[in-house]
């Protein structure tokens, strides 16, 4: 296939296209290829609709070859397409034969021959008519009376399959005639609409969709027939499938809306009467509360008639309610809500709706579906908010009834105890529809709350008090969705709850509601991350205390408050451990006294107590059981070993009460039947029981029923399925938006049915995934799931004598209910997730006896259990010999067995066997498994056969892998065959033969994309596969085609046309279908992450095509924004959000104005902007072909507006913009500089670079961060911080000096001003803290004023910070309070140190200083409460019991995340704090706290863990330094001992800047130095922190630490010694030596602290220079070439090497003996390693350390004492003479560094040390070689100047015997070199700056000789000089350069003339010829000058302005 659109056709291109088409027939025996042929011709005639006349040409051949197809018996895919195409090319040339072609087809149509072989023909013709006439329509008007007629004929003696066809094909007759097709309407309903109740469910769908396209113009549908279209669709509705009720509901919801609203043609045609919305809605409730088939016409006398109501039809009316509110859409029901409410309340109001408890959940159940589909789906939040006021008003008007019943007196009214009953269904349902909008309102919901008028709280907790258990449930539902959804409001709520109880313990009522309304409250705590304060526990526990207390003292009340009692505590431990713990100990107390001690008290309680006593006692014991599951479900840590054995008493009581109770259960009321908790509570706690074998016994008799004959099953069968059985089972209906109404209707399933009331503890536990509200199952049906889930978790612990219990089951008990209860439990999950065996023969052969028995069962999802319990017990039991014996009786089952159970149930046996065992555990059965079920697959007279073969043979495809291989091409074959020739109403088949072609897609892989011939034909197979099933009516065939496609795009993307794959993709996102539409966003996603712009391109084109302008401006990403307001599946959200940040990823950047504007758009909420795109087709796509979808596009009914975004799809906008921000940072610096952004600009218009649309981004940020929503919020600061981050430095172009970012200071400002208010979340106000110390410290706002708007909100915020540990009454949990104080206190730290570079001193000073003394006191109290959080457990002991300043016992573990991330920068700025007055500041004395405001008493107390009345303690200024140097230091040693690697590096740069600026002072310098092995242990503690953490940045800040040590050791030491200098002058002879290493010069490890920082340096080094390392120089795998060190390692390098020189001051003499060595050879090393030769002639950093060092150590005073001179001069001997060494091998080395050491050498050693001749001699050959050198880079002008510059510093020693043999040996060389400057004169500055130098040494060396000697010595210099000298022709032309070494010469020679006259005569007198070039030079000179003074024009005399300004403007 093609990879794109087809952009020309040439000759070529059209003859190869008409000549494949007229192949057709050729190759029509080969379908594969054929059906290939097809697609890709009609893609291709799309394409040609520009060549008609070249269509022409060729049209008569091609007409006929294709109509001679329809009588070749095509398939059904064969035949739809040979229609459309048919269709096509008459659309697109000649029309003249169109007339033969439909006779030809109406005369098929006609023919009596009713064969099996002739009907695929009549088909083929009729399809062929239907297409005629959709793509033509009116154009072939004259003939279509006798057309329909023909068909309609045929309709009445057609089998299912004809009459399908015949409906669809009239339904596109309709669709292409429109109106003009009116004489025949009547007729085609007259015949149409009897079929609605047809047996085939085929034909009722085609009937439907039929009638739905009548309808649009059939008048008479809507007014005189309406209402029996509506019987007709109730009828339609009895036994009917999923599809039909989808479809039947469509055309009855479609009527009904039409018949209120007729279309405006129509009204304006003909005088049409308008049906009312009260007989609309009587209409459809008549179905809704419809019985059987025998009822009068009349809906009100239909109402009368008896019997229960039909679940299919109450479903399918469901459904239609949905389809009238949405085709009316938004705004009419905003009109209308009220009417509508109260109508469809009164649906669950009615008697019929809840003749049986069960049918009024059911019926609750689909009100309340009808009200969540249309409020939430169609309504803005605006209207969602009226109409939550509607259902409150509702709700209160039902309960003022139902008040008014109550206090009625009368107790013979019968209506009125009827009407209260009814009434708690409305409310049940108006209630949960009420917390379902509030909770998805989320934080907008606050109107309701606020706004008086409405009333919500007080209308809600009125109806707590309502008679019925289920109304009080839902209200207490209710709260707490809107305490979830308004988190502020959940603690006054339990507050309210808690006093009304109080208040009102007397009303059994009151204490059931309220208690509800708590323990749902408790449950929803774990969904507000705020919690609620810690005392709430407490109050709770007190409040059940007082109730369980009190139970016995009224009998009324007994039951009610030991219920509420026990749920109460069973709510508490929904709070979890941190709460728990605190109450345990009460807790175990209570469950020990709730059960008898002893069985001897057990059988007391069996003689005595009446019903009533049972009953409360068992209410009792049930609740505590409940409370002990909550406990185990919540509070796993707290189940320690003595926890566990304290709950065993009771536990084991429970058991034997158990089975006491079922021995005689039968004797006692039902009411008394609450076994469930218990069972649910073992379920939980199996494992820590001892002896499973009684608990077996009583499971296994309680899921088989033996005692009671109420037949009831499990509901956990299907579930325990495995999911890709769901075709088998039909669970794929939980998979569709209708769940949660389909349930009802599932066979032998209670899943439907759950309601709160049938299990109160489901209030407060955890809504199961998927669920909206929690429905736990009816008693009787938990019982027995209980029982099941537990004997699945018991059994695999149970000896294997008590297994064989299996065999006990009577396996002739052929009840559904039974083997559904034991094949649940057979499925033997337990037994493979503990890898424990099934047991001895005995038990296998019982389980084996059971399974193979149920395989043969009629019933279908018995069969599939048994099937899944089979393979897994080959999966436990493993054995080959078992899996063979299994395998073999399922073989010769299926080649002896004829019936379609036997077959259908063993073939599945045969995939389960091959899905658990793997297909090498099954290899050898595999050609024989393949064989037979392929065979099974042909079996075209069983559907059902075909379905369970094909779905087993997919099963051994996934499992077999490549073992497969060899059987690709026969099953391809047959799934190809199948396709094409069954029926499309055989779903099933479709279903599987396409996950048939998806397995088999997998196990080919990547071999797909190769080109040999075998792997084509497999790949063009697949491909015509995935184009059948693209093509089928059914949705899940479409989602199976999608993920094949997707699957072949994974293997071979080469392959896959995206041209037509995307188009279609996008039509399916508006399925109604949640599997289509999770197919076709997940596709999507995988397109998205390679091919994100074909994709997006491909949808765009789509869009246009259908002229939907609004729509091609937003595109598909458009789309999937609108998908996110009306899509609640999580897994589909999920994939949205997925393919956007693909296709963000690779297009935000490039296509940024249209990113940043669809962001806007859905953060501004414009309801006016419409996002979806392709809704046309939703409904119509089923029908349409490729052609009508792409042109009819855009069609939509533009006055239904979309829904505005809803916030959680803001708050995903708001997140986009962050990563659209950071996409834009890793792209291009442009994006962030404004000046290169314009200039790109000017350049190409079409640059969009960010910085452009900076404007943008901050009023985004601002919409969120000022939004309800609290998590759009946080996004929105989140987003404000990222652009003041990247932004901050962007200068602004039109005023240097200033930032971009300054003109938005309000807007900052505005944002963040809300986050500071009283009611705004902790989590909030502590992100706009941290957004306020980032624009702080940003510096973009320069002046004070400007800054102070957002200083001054922290400046506010402090007041919470100093209010202290419960000082007013606080919403949220403690840890809340303490993440706001710390975020408060941290964003201070940050502004603190944070402005120290951005801001002048004076501002910081102005801005922090007014409340540094409470912050300082602040930021102390919470850096001690870190240093107490982070003591390991064992020191838990020393935790203060009343907590720390900001945190609470009860909170510690959460407070903990809070203090981890805020206390660096509190460190950091502490330490500042402290190094700038810190220090002097005392803690206030007592006269000082008395003067002080309150808040900074308070701030004291804080600082000091004390209570705000205590004193503080009186400690000296040294004693508090000590304390905050030692809380400073622990914290410091303690993280960076081992930070964790998820630690942000900010922490650990934060801490070691804290060090450092600590140790910048000087009282921590001495407190540091006093106790050496703090410091010993600060440094060991550096090393390991550089051992696990890499960046350059921490280790050259750990050098900065490192040399802050060594230099308070330094100055310590130091203080010693002038101390000890002034004490000790008299006592010489007893002076001790100083410094480490003592008179030994030993280093004691661990001890020492020049050893450790040695250690730690060492390690530096090696890591940066890892051949300093002796092992790395042996190492054999050593690399000789050493990479260069990068500017940050040579940085570090040189740090270290400054910190090694300064090591020996530390040392005493035979200390430096010891640490010499290793230091100069490091020094010498560093300087061999690092001193290169480079181009630059730049010193690197180490180089200039390693010299300074050298200069530092040799002239190391204390080193030179008598005891160590000898060791001394060899050190320095030994080092000198390394110098002279190095380079040798090393012709890279850089030798004027070289010479440079040995000059400090000479210069700073003394005579007697390097005065050895040896060492003399070695050095003058360095400096001779490097004068003499022939190396280019040595004979660069500035190497000659350093080296000129060297020998002048060694000529000048005052040591007259040292220099003097330098300059008998250098200065000859010097002379000759400047000599040969005659010749070759300097070519620039340099060059001469070197022949300069030069001469300044020879001046130095004549200003040294002696008067005798300076005659020769002027005799070298004087000659040299006037060489340099030009004559006067000479200097004219002479360059720059030569003339100024031409005056520096002449100068020289002015200067010394004077200063030695007598010699200078000497020497010129000697050389006259010197004297005449000199006098010649000095005239040239003076000429010269003379020439350029007379060129310089003459002085500009300026006249002073008469005019003088008196401003300055500059």
């Amino acid at each position: 296939m093609p990879r794109g659109n087809e952009k020309a056709y040439p000759q070529t291109f059209k003859d190869n296209f008409f000549l494949s088409l007229l192949s057709m027939c050729s190759c029509k025996h080969k379908c594969g290829v054929f059906y290939l042929v097809m697609c890709h011709g009609r893609q291709k005639l799309r394409h040609l609709q520009g060549y008609s006349t070249d269509v022409k040409e060729k049209q008569k051949k091609l007409v006929e070859q294709l109509t001679g197809l329809i009588s070749s018996s095509p398939g059904p895919p064969t035949r739809k397409l040979l229609a459309k195409n048919l269709a096509a090319l008459y659309s697109i040339g000649d029309t003249f034969t169109v007339f033969q072609t439909l006779d030809k087809c109406n005369d098929i149509i006609k023919s009596k021959d009713d064969t099996a072989a002739y009907l695929p023909t009549k088909l083929a013709a009729v399809a062929c008519v239907g297409a005629f006439y959709e793509k033509m329509g009116r154009m072939l008007g004259s003939s279509f009376p006798e057309t329909v007629n023909n068909l309609l004929k045929s309709l009445k003696g057609a089998e299912s399959q004809g009459r399908s066809e015949i409906l669809m094909s009239l339904q596109k007759v309709l669709n292409g005639l429109g109106g003009a097709a009116a004489s025949c309407h009547r007729d085609i309903y007259k015949n149409a609409r009897s079929l609605l109740t047809d047996r085939s469910m085929a034909v009722r769908c085609a009937v439907a969709k039929c009638l739905l396209e009548l309808q649009n113009e059939a008048v008479f549908m809507w007014t005189a027939e309406l209402e029996n279209v509506a019987t007709l669709c109730f009828k339609a509705l009895e036994n009917s499938n999923y599809g039909v009720r989808v479809a039947v509901s469509k055309l009855l919801g479609t009527v009904m809306a039409t018949a209120l609203i007729p279309k405006q043609a129509t009204v304006m045609r003909q005088n049409v009467k308008r049906a009312t919305l009260e007989e609309v809605l009587e209409l459809m409730a008549t179905g809704f509360l419809r019985g059987g088939s025998g009822f009068l016409k009349s809906g009100g006398e239909m109402l009368k008639v008896g019997g229960s109501v039909n679940r299919e039809v109450r479903v399918g009316v469901t459904q239609a309610y949905v389809v009238f509110v949405t085709t009316l859409g938004g705004q009419w029901l905003e009109r209308n809500f009220a009417t509508f409410l109260s109508r469809v309340l009164d649906l669950v109001s009615h008697p019929r709706a809840t003749q049986t408890h069960v049918e009024a959940v059911y019926s609750r159940r689909c009100v309340s579906f009808i009200l969540r589909a249309t409020i939430g789906s169609l309504l803005g939040e605006k209207a969602q908010i009226a109409a939550a006021k509607d259902i409150c008003q509702a709700i209160g008007k039902q309960m003022k009834a139902v008040e008014a019943v109550v206090n009625d007196t009368n107790s013979e009214n019968k209506s009125g105890a009827a009407d209260v009953a009814a009434s708690q269904h409305v409310m049940v349902c108006a209630l949960q529809e009420l917390g379902s909008l509030v909770q998805s309102l989320n934080a907008t919901a606050s109107p309701l709350i606020q706004e008086p008028s409405i009333g919500l709280l007080e209308t809600v907790t009125s109806v707590l008090l309502h008679p019925s258990m289920a109304a009080r449930l839902a209200a207490a539902w209710c709260l707490r969705c809107v305490a979830v959804a308004l988190p502020f409001h959940l603690t006054p709520f339990l507050d309210r709850c808690a006093e009304r109880l109080n208040n009102l313990k007397t009303s059994p009522e009151a204490v059931s509601g309220y208690s509800f309304a708590m323990a749902a409250l408790l449950g929803g705590v774990h969904q507000c991350p705020l919690g609620i304060p810690h005392a709430k526990g407490k109050m709770v526990v007190s409040i059940a205390e007082d109730l369980l207390r009190t139970a016995a003292q009224n009998s009324r009340l007994s039951l009610q408050r030991t219920q509420a009692g026990w749920l109460l505590l069973g709510a508490l431990m929904t709070l979890g451990p941190s709460v728990v713990r605190y109450h345990l100990p009460k807790m175990l107390l209570l469950w020990r006294n709730v059960f008898p001690r002893s069985l001897k008290e057990l059988e007391a309680e069996k003689a005595r107590g009446d019903s009533f006593t049972w009953q409360v006692t068992l209410e009792g014991r049930a609740g505590a059981l409940c409370a002990m599951r909550s406990f185990v479900a919540h509070c796993p840590e707290l189940l320690t070993e003595d926890v566990i054995r304290k709950l065993m008493t009771p536990i084991e009581c429970a058991m034997t009460m158990i089975i006491m109770l079922l021995a005689c259960i039968s004797k006692m009321p039902q009411s008394l039947w609450k076994n469930q908790e218990l069972l649910l509570c073992l379920m939980y706690l199996s494992f820590f029981l001892g002896s499973f074998n009684a608990l077996l016994r009583e499971l296994v008799a309680e899921f088989t029923l033996t005692d009671n004959s109420a037949n009831t099953t499990t509901s956990l069968l299907r579930s325990l399925c495995h999911y890709d059985d769901s075709v088998l089972l039909g669970s794929w209906l939980q998979e569709t938006d209708h769940k949660s109404i389909e349930d009802q209707l599932q066979p032998n399933s209670a899943s439907g049915s759950g309601a709160l009331e049938h299990d109160p503890s489901s209030i407060y536990l955890r809504i199961p995934a998927g669920e909206a509200v929690p429905g736990p199952l009816p008693l009787g049906v938990s019982v027995i799931d209980a029982s099941v889930a537990l004997f699945g978790v018991v059994f695999p612990h149970v000896s294997y004598k008590h297994r064989s219990l299996i065999s006990a089951i009577d396996i002739k008990a052929y009840f559904y209910f039974l083997w559904s209860n034991i094949f649940s439990c057979l499925f033997i999950q337990g037994l493979a997730e503990n890898k424990s065996t099934l047991g001895p023969e005995e038990v296998r052969k019982s389980a084996l006896t059971l399974v193979m028995g149920a395989l043969d069962n009629p019933n279908p999802i018995l069969r599939c259990a048994a099937g899944e319990a089979l393979g897994r017990m080959a999966q436990v039991v493993g054995e080959a010999t078992f899996i063979a014996r299994m395998a073999q009786y399922s073989f010769d089952k299926l080649k002896s067995a004829r019936d379609v159970v036997s077959r259908t149930g063993h073939s599945l046996a045969l995939g389960c066997l091959h899905r658990y065992v793997g297909g090498i555990g099954s290899g050898q059965h595999l050609k024989t498994s393949v064989s037979i079920l392929l065979a099974l697959a042909q079996d075209g007279t069983s559907p059902e056969v075909q379905t369970w073969s094909l779905h087993s043979l997919a099963l051994i495809v996934d499992s077999s892998g490549p073992m497969y291989r060899g059987y690709v091409e026969p099953t391809l074959s047959l799934v190809l065959t199948l396709l094409l020739t069954v029926p499309p109403s055989h779903t099933e088949v479709h279903q599987c033969l396409g996950r048939c072609l998806g397995a088999i897609i997998t196990t080919v892989g990547p071999e797909l994309q190769g080109n040999g011939a075998t792997i084509s034909t497999i790949r063009s197979s697949c491909l015509v596969g995935c184009a059948i099933t693209q093509d089928h009516s059914d949705s899940l065939v479409q989602a199976a085609a999608i993920s094949c496609l997707q699957q072949l795009h994974m293997f071979a993307p080469r392959h896959v046309n995206l041209s037509s794959l995307v188009p279609s993709l996008c039509v399916h996102l508006c399925s109604s279908h949640l599997l289509l539409r999770r197919a076709a966003v997940a596709c999507l996603r995988q397109l998205a992450q390679r091919e994100a712009a074909e994709v997006c391109e491909y949808a765009m084109s789509l869009a246009k095509n259908g002229g939907d302008k609004e729509n091609s401006e937003t595109g598909l990403e458009g789309v999937l924004f609108g998908m996110l307001d009306r899509e609640t599946d999580r897994k589909l959200c999920s994939d949205i959000h997925d393919t956007l940040g693909h296709m963000l990823s690779s297009l935000a950047v490039e296509n940024l104005s249209h990113w940043l504007m669809l962001c806007k758009d859905v953060l501004a909420a414009s309801s006016g902007k419409k996002y979806h795109i392709f809704a046309a087709v939703s409904f119509k796509k089923d029908e349409m072909d490729d052609d009508t979808m792409f042109t009819t596009l855009g069609e939509e009914d533009k006055s239904k507006p979309s829904v505005a975004p809803r916030w959680a799809t803001r708050v995903f906008a708001a997140d986009c913009l962050c990563r659209i921000i950071m996409l834009c940072e890793n792209a291009n610096k442009a994006h962030f500089d404004l000046a290169m952004a314009r200039s790109a600009k000017l350049k190409n218009p079409k640059n969009d670079l960010l910085v452009l649309h900076l404007s943008d981004l901050i009023r985004m940020a601002f919409m969120a961060a000022t939004d309800h929503s609290n998590q759009l919020r946080m996004a929105g600061l989140q987003a404000l911080e990222d652009i003041i981050k990247k932004f901050a430095s962007v200068p602004e172009p039109e005023f240097p000096g200033h930032v971009i970012l300054e003109q938005y200071q309000a807007n900052v400002g505005a944002a963040l001003r809300p986050a500071f208010s009283q009611d705004t979340p902790s989590d909030i106000t502590a992100k706009a803290c941290q957004v306020c110390s980032t624009w702080i410290g940003s510096g973009v706002v320069s002046d004070l004023n400007d800054l102070r708007r957002v200083h001054n909100l922290l400046v506010s915020s402090l007041d919470k910070v100093q209010a202290g540990k419960g000082s007013s009454s606080q919403p949220y949990r403690e840890s809340a309070i303490t993440m706001e104080k710390l975020a408060v206190l941290k964003a201070w730290a940050e502004e603190d140190f944070g402005t120290v570079h951005e801001l002048p001193p004076d501002s910081l000073i102005t801005l922090v200083q007014p409340e540094l003394p409470i912050l300082s006191r602040l930021w102390l109290a919470a850096l001690k409460d870190y240093a107490l959080l982070t003591l390991p457990p064992e020191f838990a002991s020393q935790l203060p019991p009343d907590g720390g300043a900001f945190y609470t016992p009860e909170t510690i573990d959460t407070a903990r995340l809070h203090y981890r991330n805020s206390w660096a920068p509190i460190l950091h700025a502490v330490a500042l704090w402290l190094n700038s007055a810190g220090f002097n500041a005392s803690e206030l004395s007592e006269e000082g706290t008395v003067a002080m405001p309150n808040s900074q008493k308070c701030a004291s107390s804080i600082m000091l863990n004390q209570a705000p009345g205590t004193p503080p303690t009186t400690q000296s200024l040294p004693e508090i330094n000590k304390d905050r140097m030692h809380l400073i230091l622990g914290v410091s040693i303690q993280f960076l001992c081992s930070p964790r690697p998820e630690e942000p590096i900010e922490h650990v740069t934060s801490c070691l800047l804290a060090l450092h600026t600590l140790l910048d002072s000087p009282c921590a310098r001495i407190h540091i130095a006093e106790d050496q092995l703090l410091g010993v242990e600060l440094l060991s503690v550096l090393h390991r922190l550089l051992l696990t953490w890499d960046p350059p940045s921490v280790q050259l800040l750990v050098t900065r630490v490192v040399q802050q040590i060594v230099k308070a050791a330094q100055d310590y030491l130091q203080e010693k010694k002038n101390t000890l200098n002034e004490d000790d002058i008299k006592e010489k002879e007893t002076c001790p030596v100083l410094g480490e290493g003592g008179e030994t010069g030993g280093l004691v490890p661990g001890k020492s602290l020049v050893f450790a920082a040695m250690e730690l340096l060492m390690f530096i080094l090696v890591r940066h220079m890892p051949h300093l390392s002796t092992k790395m120089l042996d190492s054999p795998s050593r690399v000789s070439a050493k990479p260069q060190l990068s500017e940050e390692s040579a940085r570090l390098v040189a740090a270290t090497v400054t910190i090694l020189s300064d090591l020996p001051s530390l040392c005493s003499p035979a200390g430096c003996m010891t640490i010499l060595p290793t230091i100069l050879f490091l020094i010498t090393r560093v300087l061999k390693e690092t001193a290169i030769k480079s181009v630059d002639n730049q010193v690197p950093p180490p180089v200039s350390a390693a010299l300074q060092g050298i200069k530092s150590i040799v002239t190391l005073s204390m080193a030179k004492t008598e005891e160590t001179q000898k060791q001394w001069t060899g050190l320095i001997r030994s080092t000198l003479l390394s110098k002279w060494c190095i380079g040798r091998e090393l012709p890279v080395i850089d030798e004027v560094s070289m010479l440079t050491a040995i000059a400090l050498f000479l210069w700073s050693a003394s005579t007697e040390i390097i005065g050895v001749q040896s060492l003399q001699n070695g050095c003058i050959n360095k400096f001779k070689n490097a004068l003499n050198s022939s190396d280019s880079w040595f004979k660069s002008p500035t190497c000659r100047t350093k080296c000129y510059q060297l020998l002048l510093s060694v000529f000048q020693h005052t040591n007259r015997a040292l220099s003097t043999p330098y300059i008998h040996s250098l200065a000859p060389i010097m002379v000759e070199k400047l000599k040969a400057v005659e010749s070759n004169r300097p070519n620039s500055n340099t060059e001469l700056l070197a022949v300069q130098e030069g001469i300044k040494v020879l001046e130095t060396l004549v200003a040294l000789g002696e008067e005798q000697n300076r005659v020769q010595l002027l005799a070298l210099l004087v000659p040299t000089l006037i060489s340099y000298l030009l004559n006067e022709n000479a200097f004219a032309c002479a360059s720059t350069v030569s003339k100024d070494l031409h005056e520096f010469a002449l100068q020289n020679l002015m200067h010394i003339g004077p200063l030695y006259p007598h010699a200078f005569k000497t020497v010129m007198g000697a050389a006259p010829e010197l004297k005449t070039h000199l006098e010649t030079a000095v005239r040239a000179s003076q000429a010269s000058k003379a020439k350029a003074a007379a060129r310089q024009p003459p002085p500009t005399i300026h006249s002073v302005p008469t005019i003088k300004l008196k401003t300055s403007f500059f």
